[in-house]
């Protein structure tokens, strides 16, 4: 994505031993998706995050998937932290805090979160089977420890009621996008102020 005056966008690559990701994030979109992760679960998941978070979004990522997904599932939610940190700027006139409740079908989930400048995640999330398919959805929670070590967000995910894990999982990433999608709005009352007392975040 090109770089341009007043528009809300990062792109950020992140190299390792392990991994080799490339994030382009477009705060200010249309919900648009291009992702190429070799984990066709977390391009699922991802997918939701954009259409609710009306982000645009692309990734790319080349991980060690001999061994497992692990690597690559932590690495694109450290990148999309990191792309998301760039994009936000000096995080002057947002909203800052966001929430989402969203259901599937028997699965419910809650998402809470302040961009504030300091990491921190409490999920809580009872999946009732260990996989979905070829994915372990132990990956899920670090996949957002990752981002919220690198985005600095405080981050609190719920689930509420789910008996099948898929519907969990999505519920999480939707309550996700549209939690994100609230905090990071321009609050036209805010104008140019920072919604902080201490003067930063």
């Amino acid at each position: 994505m090109p770089q341009s005056v007043g528009v809300r966008q990062a792109t950020v690559t992140r190299n390792t031993q392990e991994t080799r990701i490339t994030v382009a994030l477009r705060l200010d979109g249309a919900g648009a998706a291009r992702l190429a992760t070799g984990v066709p679960f977390l391009d699922h998941m991802l997918d939701q995050v954009a259409r609710h978070g009306l982000l645009d979004l692309e990734v790319t990522a080349e991980g060690d998937l001999h061994i497992d997904a692990h690597h690559t599932v932590e690495d694109v939610g450290i990148t999309l932290g990191q792309a998301l940190a760039r994009a936000l700027g000096e995080k002057r006139g947002l909203r800052r805090y966001g929430h989402a409740y969203v259901p599937l079908d028997e699965a419910l989930t809650r998402v809470v979160i302040d961009l504030s400048g300091r990491p921190g995640l409490w999920f809580h999330v009872p999946f009732t089977r260990a996989r979905v398919g070829e994915f372990d959805v132990d990956l899920v929670r670090e996949f957002f420890q990752g981002f919220v070590n690198h985005a600095l967000v405080t981050l609190h995910v719920d689930n509420l009621s789910g008996s099948n894990a898929h519907h969990q999982a999505e519920s999480v990433f939707k309550a996700f996008g549209r939690a994100l999608r609230m905090a990071v709005e321009q609050d036209p009352r805010q104008g140019d102020v920072l919604p902080s007392t201490k003067g930063v975040l």
